[in-house]
């Protein structure tokens, strides 16, 4: 597995010092945080973008919108389809897009259905420019709590392009089991988002209470260990949302996520792809 750490990790910096230290720390890739992109874009080219990156890989852009309850679709895909664009000019192979909530009356069958003609839309659109989109279940959300129903989303879609994604902390608030983690198809595991969180009631659980992997609850070597037996050789990228470490300088936070990210793997064994 490879290891990879995501810009929300270092929210208050902009994205040049999130490369630099990113690369100086000898993390293989990075998750673009789109705000940050968006600014540097402002000032810069796609094509200097991608020379600024180096030997780093991005392991995604993030976050986006799946918009399938959405009364302006069209604003959604139109985004996604420029994110895409962005995507394949410098080399990143998956958009991460966040469930949105059925209107309230909407039946369950008829809601998954929604979402995968929407998602199976995003990945016509990505397919393009060689990039898929990846769906993030997210803690206790009223639709799409975990990886069962992202699936579900995904089997609707039937389209290549259109895939799933694992974020302990989600999963661990959702209390999704070991089991259907080792259910999730390998070639469908487009991305993990690592990171360990206090031990609180899963209900009262923000994403300001995650914590550096190995430091918390989170039973992090039976699910990350139970991707890996299962083959998943992609990026571990640690995505912490803590306003206690953003306080610290960029190299110190960066550190941090690497040297917390290198002990879990030698826990569990390296399982390099």
């Amino acid at each position: 597995m490879r290891t990879c750490i995501n810009g929300a990790t270092t929210m208050p910096y902009p994205l040049e010092e999130d490369i630099r230290s990113a690369a100086r720390a000898g993390f293989e890739g990075v998750e673009l945080w789109v705000p940050k992109v968006e600014k540097y874009l402002e000032e810069h080219s796609p094509e200097e973008l991608r020379e600024a990156l180096g030997d780093l890989k991005v392991a995604s852009l993030c976050p986006y919108g799946l918009g399938a309850f959405s009364e302006r679709p069209e604003e959604n895909r139109d985004r996604i389809g420029n994110a895409a664009r962005l995507a394949g000019a410098i080399g990143c192979p998956v958009l991460l897009v966040c469930p949105d909530v059925p209107p309230q009356g909407m039946g369950e069958a008829e809601a998954f259905r929604r979402a995968g003609e929407e998602a199976r839309r995003l990945g016509e659109i990505c397919e393009e420019y060689g990039v898929s989109v990846a769906l993030e279940p997210l803690g206790m959300h009223p639709f799409v709590p975990g990886p069962r129903e992202a699936l579900r989303i995904v089997e609707e879609a039937r389209h290549p392009a259109v895939k799933l994604m694992m974020d302990t902390f989600h999963y661990y608030k959702s209390s999704v089991p070991l089991e259907e983690v080792e259910a999730i198809p390998m070639e469908l595991l487009a991305l993990v988002h690592i990171n360990d969180c206090e031990g609180r009631p899963k209900e009262e659980l923000t994403d300001g209470h995650r914590l550096w992997p190995g430091e918390g609850v989170i039973p992090l070597e039976e699910m990350i260990g139970a991707v890996a037996r299962k083959g998943y050789r992609g990026f571990l990228s640690v995505e912490i949302f803590r306003e206690e470490y953003w306080k610290d300088d960029v190299e110190g936070i960066t550190r941090r996520a690497k040297e917390s990210l290198e002990a879990l793997l030698n826990r569990i064994g390296r399982h390099d792809g």
